[in-house]
């Protein structure tokens, strides 16, 4: 009999299970199928902080949510609407964030007697009513699987861990994915060993068949393709989109990449992708740690490349003095800091924006730094594309803060067209530059009447010969110098010439389509996706909100000072304590509202709608027209 088929706009589905599971993997093959279907999509992959923690603890859990619609989204989601558990200590771990009604489809094989204990259960909550309020599919996937491939002569543990590509398989199955991006992926990926891909894509078939064929599941949901502005599109992470974009900024400005770097989570991907692309001038250099890595990075800008570094906020505090040597020598350096839970070692897996002020104000002496964030993963290309021209053009090093969330999420990324892309003019040293009484001399501080930077000149020019380093500088000439009055000016000039960047910066946006909002929401970084869908919901309420999300912190846009005091109200939500109402508040007199988590997890856009309600409530007076509970349906 033919089965039933509801549509659905979107649905978000996670699939949870043991860090041994195959749960990431199971999720991104899901995430590519709803790629290659046309879906809109934001995914959010939660890695356990042990390396190796007790199989089927708690500690242990690895999930993966992917949110697919049929219209343009902007997170991975607040509250699965599926939850796949392959354990019971999944299950415990993940039920906190499901609303009743969230269909859960668990794998029973193990939920025996020392795996419920070993999650904390008292009993089997798969035999109780404590399940009542969900909608429980209870299968048996390890032994479905293993009877699927027995025909390959696996031992059984090897032909149990195919069971996530039987649970792939129906979930496909369900939400009619295309199944050939994951059979092409599983023959490409284990062409080496015959009996293990020929297994795992047995398994993948054979839960698609079970979806078919059996009783339990009635029902098999669609979700249109969405429609997106016009061009080629790929599904994308935030570090892979990053590592584009540095290679990008060595292309446009025709330099050669110097990556320097020391491995840390999350941002190792980075090193791993940019080590691929030698062909396009990228050179990489792991370093025993992240001193050694900024001061090659450092000491390749000198040289005349691009120089890179990349690390999280326990390598930022170790890069810092060379930082500031960067400053002091004003050369080109990107410093990406994709940002985790801390302080110190802190959640190393978990997402977090913490190291602004550290970004800001994180150095010895006054050593002012541009700032740029990304506000989603392919943003990511953007933001390093940017950090790249502001490195160069001003002769700076550059911080770019990404964090774990967008790092590891992925969604659709229009790739850019060729002549799309800014170019970036080096603009290197050709000659002498004073006269003097002895003649013709280059002296390494005279200034760029437009945008303050020094000369970039490679060393051993013939006539370019200079002077530079960590004492200070006289003007101009570039001799050491311990006159008062000439350090007062070099600061002061340093600073400038930061400051200089906001005017080759666009007129800020702000989304405010009413034109009647009293509250602004002002953000910055991967809280983009949640405030958006805030604002959104909060907007199909009735009420009026308009938002702001800055890219560039350090310096602000020259217009971001009017533009938060036309506002009656301004509510920053920030995954920290306040950073950056901090420095609005010191910066343009305004007493922000703070909206501040910092327990790992990305903002939820429903608590955060609740919270802007509340704001213009107080604000204006005003309350929703419409139903808050609709709001649910605004992602």
């Amino acid at each position: 009999m033919a089965k039933q088929v509801q549509q659905l706009d979107r649905v978000i589905i996670r699939f949870a299970g043991d860090s041994g599971d195959g749960m990431q993997l199971t999720g991104d093959r899901f995430t590519q199928e709803s790629a290659a279907f046309g879906n809109d999509l934001a995914t959010f992959p939660n890695f356990p902080a042990e390396i190796r923690a007790p199989q089927g603890t708690l500690p242990g859990v690895s999930s993966f949510q992917v949110h697919f619609a049929d219209h343009d989204i902007l997170t991975a989601g607040d509250a699965p609407d599926v939850l796949v558990s392959m354990n019971p200590a999944a299950l415990k771990a993940n039920l906190a964030d499901m609303k009743p009604g969230t269909s859960i489809i668990v794998d029973s094989h193990d939920f025996t007697t020392r795996n419920l204990q070993k999650a904390g259960y008292d009993g089997n909550p798969l035999e109780d009513d404590s399940l009542a309020d969900y909608n429980l599919s209870v299968l048996d996937l390890t032994g479905m699987t293993v009877e699927a491939v027995k025909e390959y002569g696996l031992s059984r543990k090897d032909a149990a861990r195919a069971k996530n590509m039987f649970a792939l398989g129906l979930l496909s199955w369900m939400y009619g994915r295309p199944t050939e991006t994951t059979i092409d992926f599983l023959t490409a990926r284990f062409a080496k060993a015959p009996d293990i891909r020929d297994a795992n894509i047995t398994a993948f078939k054979a839960g698609w068949n079970f979806g078919e064929t059996t009783e339990q599941f009635a029902v098999q949901y669609e979700i249109k393709p969405a429609s997106l502005p016009a061009g080629t599109y790929r599904n994308i992470s935030g570090n892979l989109a990053l590592a584009y974009g540095l290679v990008a900024g060595g292309v446009q400005s025709g330099l050669p990449v110097f990556l320097g770097t020391y491995p840390i989570t999350p941002a190792s991907d980075i090193l791993h992708e940019l080590s691929k692309h030698k062909r396009f001038g990228i050179t990489t250099f792991q370093a025993e740690d992240e001193i050694a890595g900024i001061g090659a990075a450092l000491g390749a800008s000198f040289a005349g490349s691009l120089g890179i570094t990349t690390t999280s906020g326990p390598g930022i505090a170790l890069k810092s003095e060379t930082i500031g040597l960067a400053v002091m020598t004003e050369l080109p350096l990107v410093v990406v800091d994709v940002q985790r839970g801390g302080p110190s070692t802190g959640l190393p897996t978990k997402t977090e924006q913490a190291d602004l002020l550290q970004a800001m104000f994180g150095r010895n002496g006054e050593a002012p730094v541009p700032i740029v964030a990304p506000q989603s993963p392919g943003d990511c290309f953007n933001a390093a594309l940017e950090a790249c021209r502001i490195a160069v053009t001003y002769r700076t090093p550059v911080m770019l803060l990404s964090d774990g969330y967008l790092a590891n999420g992925s969604e659709p990324w229009r790739i850019p067209e060729a002549d799309e892309l800014p170019v970036i003019e080096p603009n290197f040293a050709t000659g002498p530059n004073h006269s003097t009484d002895k003649g013709e001399e280059f002296w390494p501080y005279l200034r760029d009447e437009e945008t303050l930077a020094r000369p970039w000149a490679i060393p051993g020019t013939k006539g370019l010969e200079h002077r530079i380093g960590g004492l200070e500088k006289g003007d101009g000439h570039g001799n050491i110098s311990y006159d008062p009055a000439n350090h007062d000016f070099m600061v002061r000039t340093r600073q400038a010439k930061v400051d200089r960047i906001a005017d080759s910066l666009p007129p800020t946006v702000v989304d405010d389509p009413s034109q009647k909002a009293k509250v602004l929401v002002l953000g910055w970084g991967s809280t983009y996706g949640p405030i958006g869908a805030a604002c959104r919901r909060v907007r199909k309420a009735g009420l009026d909100v308009a938002q702001v999300h800055l890219r560039h912190l350090n310096p602000f846009p020259k217009d971001l000072g009017e533009i938060v005091k036309r506002y009656d109200a301004v509510m920053i939500p920030e995954m920290n304590l306040g950073q950056l109402s901090l420095l609005i508040r010191a910066k343009y007199l305004v007493d922000v509202v703070g909206y501040n988590q910092v327990n790992g997890m990305p903002l939820k856009a429903a608590e955060l709608a609740q919270a802007i309600t509340d704001l213009i409530a107080h604000t204006t007076g005003e309350v929703p027209t419409a139903d808050t509970g609709k709001m649910e349906t605004v992602q």
